[in-house]
This record gives C-alpha cells, sequence and structure tokens, in this order.
C-alpha cells in the first residue's frame, strides 16, 4: 500500500482510502443481527490490508457506531475523517461532540463541513470557520475540509487557502475539467479526496477505474466498499496495478466519450 501526505498536513493516508457510508448499506443490513459484526469485520480486513483512512459521514450514525467499533483497537494508527452537514458553529459543535461519542475517539483528524451553499469565511456570521479554528487550535481536529459536489465549490475551496482537504466526486469519466481541479489542489497544497470513484456505480470496469485515479499522485480516492468480495477485488488491483500504457489510455478515452 502507497501513502500519501494530506496536501500540507502532516496526515499520512493510504492511497486507498475507505468509505464507511456503505457501512448501511443493503448488502450489510440484509444480514439482519450479524449486520454489526459483518461491518466491523470488513473495517477490519481493510485495515489489515493497509488501508489507514476512513471517511464517515454523521448522516450515517449506523455506519459511524459501526466505524468506531471496529477501529477502537487501533485509533493510533487510522486516519477518521468525518463530516457534518452544520450550517453554523453550535450546530458543529454539537454535531462533532455526537461523532466523537460514536467513533469512540477524543479527536478527529480531518473534519469536513458537507455541501455548504456557500463557503465558510473567517469571522462569518455563522460562527463555522471560527469553530473549526478553534477546535483546530485545541488539537480536537487535525485538519478542516470541505465535502462539495460542485467543481465551482471544489475549486473556491482550493484557491481560498483556508482549508487543509477538499473532497469531491472524481472517476474516469469526470473529464478534463475536474482533473484540472485536481491538480489545482495539489500546486496549492491542499489535500484532495475523491469521492465516488465509480461514479456512483457507472463506472463497471474497475481496473481501469484504479489505474486511471492511481495516476494522480496528491489524489486520495475514497472506495465505497460494501462486501469482502469487493475489498478482494480493490486490493489485487492496489498489489498489481494496471499497466499505464497507450492500450490503457485508448480505454480511458473510449470510457470518457461513452459518457459524454
Amino acid at each position: 500500500m502507497d501513502y500519501v501526505a494530506l496536501g500540507k498536513t502532516n496526515i499520512l493516508a493510504s492511497k486507498t482510502a475507505f468509505s464507511a457510508l456503505s457501512l448501511e448499506c443493503r448488502e450489510i443490513q440484509v444480514f439482519g443481527e450479524y449486520a454489526d459484526e459483518k461491518a466491523v469485520n470488513l473495517v477490519k480486513q481493510a485495515y489489515e490490508n493497509g488501508i489507514n483512512f476512513f471517511d464517515v459521514s454523521h448522516a450515517k450514525p449506523i455506519a459511524e457506531k459501526r466505524l468506531g467499533a471496529a477501529i477502537l483497537e487501533v485509533r493510533q494508527n487510522v486516519c477518521l475523517a468525518a463530516r457534518s452537514l452544520c450550517t453554523t458553529g453550535l450546530e458543529l459543535r454539537s454535531d462533532l461532540a455526537e461523532i466523537l461519542d460514536a467513533l469512540g475517539t477524543d479527536y478527529i483528524d480531518v473534519l469536513q463541513i458537507q455541501d455548504p451553499a456557500v463557503l465558510p469565511k473567517p469571522d462569518g456570521a455563522d460562527g463555522l470557520y471560527n469553530a473549526l479554528q478553534d477546535l483546530k487550535s485545541r488539537n480536537i481536529i487535525r485538519a478542516f475540509g470541505v465535502v462539495t459536489e460542485s467543481i465551482d465549490l471544489a475549486r473556491e475551496v482550493i484557491e481560498s487557502q483556508l482549508f487543509d482537504v477538499v473532497q469531491f466526486p472524481f472517476s474516469v469519466i469526470s473529464g478534463p475539467a475536474v482533473e484540472k481541479v485536481v491538480k489545482f489542489a495539489e500546486e496549492k497544497g491542499v489535500g484532495c479526496l475523491g469521492m465516488e470513484p465509480l461514479n456512483g456505480g457507472m463506472v463497471l470496469n474497475i481496473p481501469l477505474a484504479y489505474g486511471y485515479l492511481n495516476q494522480f499522485e496528491n489524489l486520495v480516492p475514497v472506495w465505497g466498499v460494501r462486501t469482502q468480495e469487493e475489498l478482494q477485488q480493490l486490493m489485487y488491483f492496489v498489489q498489481h496495478p494496471p499497466v499505464i500504457d497507450e492500450k490503457f489510455q485508448e480505454e480511458v478515452l473510449h470510457e470518457q466519450r461513452f459518457y459524454e
């Protein structure tokens, strides 16, 4: 497993990250009373294969608790990224208290504001940015960032130089405009997390998806893994990355044109 520094932070994340939002998925819930055990085992298997970066949303409370149970004994060895849909500093502090309790920890490595309507600014009326700074200064969070589906807002996050990390959708079919945002993040020293690396299931060619994303040295794709079989398949390509040659590039171009 390769590891990459998230921008200018001292957080070293596995190049393949795990989206714990999937811990509430149908494929796990179908196990009923054994669903918690299945989820915990999936996270432990990911950790044993070198994955140390786990991303979860406070909108998924069951997933939060399952992730917390899974990493309890190895907390010091993993990076936890949490998301909040809060719109004020007071809401953020309330959410964070609940997140810490659910995950069984006293700090979060990366706290992210999810889908803000506008970018939080220092001394803003909502108090969000100042709350983030305060929490970081007291070591309750190590870094903070923004999760957004808007490429324009992602670019604004990077350009502002106010945040440590930005997360937005990025896959093999995202196109040149999104590629430029990933490279812009690298230039500006902002950590870059790529969500939905399979574009919500539209991309079926996993080796192509993995090989394409792996070319961006500053990018940490956050994979939604639902079963042990999916994890094993992903880890195979981690250990045996596709060869990036002319044929591979032709396949990427074909995939992108198909979804234009």
